[in-house]
C-alpha cells in the first residue's frame, strides 16, 4: 500500500462491543487542523460578496465612513454607510398630466389629465383647489376625482379633477388663478402646485353656462390615428353634415392619423366653421388606452359642455341612422327627459358588395356598396351614444357613469347607427368579395358569419352627394380621381 493512500484498515471483529476502531497513515491532529482551516477558507469565501455589497463606493460619499465602534445607537447618519440611498434615474410615470382645465358653471371647474394608474389604483393621491382673485382673496375647497376609463389604463388612467365651490369665486368678476394642490398621499408634506385655469377680469359671462347653446348638436370624435382614408373619411363627414343639419359641429382629434390628404378632405369643412381638429399627436408620450381615447372624449365633454344641446360620441367608421322615417328632432325631443341614451349597431360587413354588372362601383361611395349586414343573435356589442353634456361630470367611450339623470338603452326602434369596422383603414376600393345577385335574398354565409342585404344607407346616397357639393363645391378631377 502506498504511504500518500487514504486507506484505512480495521480490526477483527474482537474489540470492545459497541465501538469501531480505524487506524490511519495521518496523524490524527493533523487532520483536524486541515478541515479547520478549510471550513475558515470557506466562510470567508462566501462573506466576501455580502460584505463587498455594503461598502459604499467613494465617490458617491462626500466624507469617509465614520470609524465609531459604537453599535448602541439605532440613529443612522446621512454618512453612515448601513444607510442605505434610493437613487432615481430617469422618469417615472407623474402624478398628473394636464391637458385642459375649462369652467363648467358658475362654481364648478373640471381639470382633465392623465396619471400614473398604479398610484391611483393602489395610492390614495388626491386634489386640493384653490381660487386667488386679484384682489388676493383665497377661497380652498377639497376636489373630488374621477376615473372615468373602466380600469382600461395601462401606465396611465385618465383623471378628471371636480372642483366645486360653495359659490362662484370670481362673482365680482375681478379675475384670478385656479390652483391645483396635487398631493402624492395621505399626508399633506408632499404635493405638487400648479396654476390650472386663469380668468381674466371682467371676462367671466354667466349668459354662457345655460341655454341657449350655440349648436344644437356637437361631435365628439376619438383618436384618429394610422393611416386613414381619405374617401372615406370624406363621406363620413358629408353624411353627418347632412344628418345633423347646419346648427351642428364637428371636433376631431389628431393622434396622427389626419395625414394630407385626410386634411384636404376635412378643410372646407374647417373653414366654413362646421368642424375643428385638436392636434393631440403629443400624447403618444403617454401609454394610455387606446391612444388615449378616454383622455380625448373627456376633454371634449368638458371643453364644449356648453356649447350643445346634445353630443355626439361614435367613430368615423360608424354612421348614425333613423329607421322608419324619424326626424332627428322628433327623436331627441322624445328622449329629452332623458341624461344620456345609447344606440344599438347594425354591424357591416367592410368587403362585401354585389356581383352587379349593372353598377359602376368606381363612382360609388362606401356606404353605397357595402350592403351586407351580420345577423348573428344573443351577442354584445359594442353602443355608442349621445349626451347631455350640462349634465355630465365625466364620461366614457360608449357611455358615462358619472352623470345626473337617466339613461335610455330602449333605442333601437328610433336610432341606429351603421358600423363598417376596419373599413376606415382600406386604401383604394373596398369591395373586396362579391357576393352574387341571388344573395339579395335569403343568408349569405362569410367567414362563417351570416349576413343579410340591406340597402337602407345606399338610398341616401345621391341626396348625401348633393349636399356635398352644395356646401363645399366641386371637389378638382385630380381629388376626385385619387378619392374614388
Amino acid at each position: 500500500m502506498r504511504k500518500d493512500s487514504f486507506a484505512a484498515t480495521a480490526l477483527p471483529y474482537n474489540h470492545t462491543p459497541g465501538t469501531i476502531k480505524f487506524f490511519s497513515c495521518f496523524d490524527p491532529k493533523s487532520l483536524i487542523t486541515t478541515l479547520l482551516a478549510l471550513i475558515l477558507l470557506m466562510i470567508i469565501l462566501n462573506l466576501q460578496p455580502y460584505l463587498l455589497s455594503f461598502t459604499p463606493h467613494r465617490s458617491s460619499l462626500s466624507t469617509p465612513p465614520s470609524t465609531s465602534t459604537s453599535t448602541s445607537s439605532s440613529k443612522h447618519t446621512s454618512d453612515d454607510p448601513l444607510k442605505r440611498r434610493f437613487e432615481s434615474y430617469g422618469n417615472a410615470a407623474s402624478l398628473f398630466v394636464k391637458i385642459g382645465a375649462y369652467r363648467g358653471g358658475p362654481s364648478t371647474f373640471a381639470i382633465i389629465g392623465l396619471a400614473s394608474k398604479p398610484l391611483h389604483i393602489y395610492g390614495h393621491p388626491w386634489f386640493k383647489c384653490q381660487w386667488l382673485s386679484n384682489s388676493n382673496r383665497s377661497t380652498s375647497v377639497e376636489s373630488y376625482k374621477m376615473l372615468p376609463d373602466w380600469g382600461y389604463g395601462r401606465i396611465y388612467t385618465v383623471v378628471v379633477v371636480n372642483c366645486s365651490f360653495p359659490t362662484n369665486p370670481n362673482h365680482d368678476n375681478t379675475g384670478g388663478k385656479l390652483f391645483v394642490h396635487a398631493y402624492y398621499s395621505n399626508s399633506t408634506q408632499h404635493y405638487e402646485k400648479f396654476v390650472a385655469l386663469e380668468e381674466k377680469p371682467n371676462t367671466y359671462n354667466e349668459s354662457l353656462y345655460g341655454p341657449p347653446y350655440k349648436y344644437e348638436y356637437l361631435y365628439c370624435g376619438s383618436s384618429l390615428y394610422g393611416t386613414l382614408s381619405a374617401a372615406r373619411v370624406r363621406e363620413w363627414m358629408a353624411y353627418h353634415a347632412w344628418f345633423f343639419g347646419p346648427n351642428s359641429h364637428f371636433v376631431f382629434h389628431d393622434a396622427g392619423g389626419v395625414g394630407p390628404e385626410v386634411r384636404e378632405v376635412l378643410e372646407p369643412w374647417v373653414q366654413s366653421g362646421r368642424a375643428t381638429v385638436q392636434d393631440i399627436r403629443d400624447q403618444d408620450r403617454f401609454d394610455g388606452y387606446y391612444y388615449n381615447q378616454f383622455l380625448v372624449v373627456n376633454d371634449c365633454l368638458h371643453r364644449y359642455r356648453h356649447a350643445a344641446n346634445w353630443t355626439f360620441f361614435f367613430d368615423v367608421d360608424e354612421y348614425i341612422y333613423l329607421p322608419d322615417g324619424n326626424t332627428l328632432e322628433g327623436v331627441l325631443g322624445e328622449f329629452s327627459e332623458y341624461t344620456q341614451f345609447t344606440i344599438e349597431q347594425n354591424p357591416m360587413s367592410a368587403k362585401l358588395c354585389l356581383n352587379d354588372s349593372s353598377q359602376d362601383y368606381k363612382t360609388q361611395w362606401g356606404f353605397e356598396k357595402l350592403l351586407f349586414r351580420e345577423t348573428r343573435y344573443g351577442i354584445w356589442r359594442d353602443r355608442k351614444y349621445a349626451i347631455q353634456a350640462k349634465n355630465a361630470y365625466a364620461t366614457g367611450v360608449h357611455m358615462s357613469e358619472n352623470v345626473i339623470g337617466k339613461t335610455l338603452h330602449q333605442t333601437e326602434t328610433r336610432i341606429r347607427y351603421y358600423h363598417y369596422h376596419d373599413s376606415i383603414s382600406v386604401e383604394g376600393e373596398v369591395c373586396r368579395a362579391f357576393v352574387p345577385v341571388s344573395g339579395m335574398e335569403g343568408v349569405t354565409f362569410h367567414d362563417k358569419l351570416p349576413f343579410v342585404y340591406d340597402d337602407k344607407m345606399k338610398k341616401l346616397g345621391e341626396t348625401v352627394k348633393r349636399f356635398e357639393e352644395e356646401a363645399t363645391g366641386k371637389v378638382t378631377p385630380g381629388v376626385t380621381q385619387k378619392l374614388n
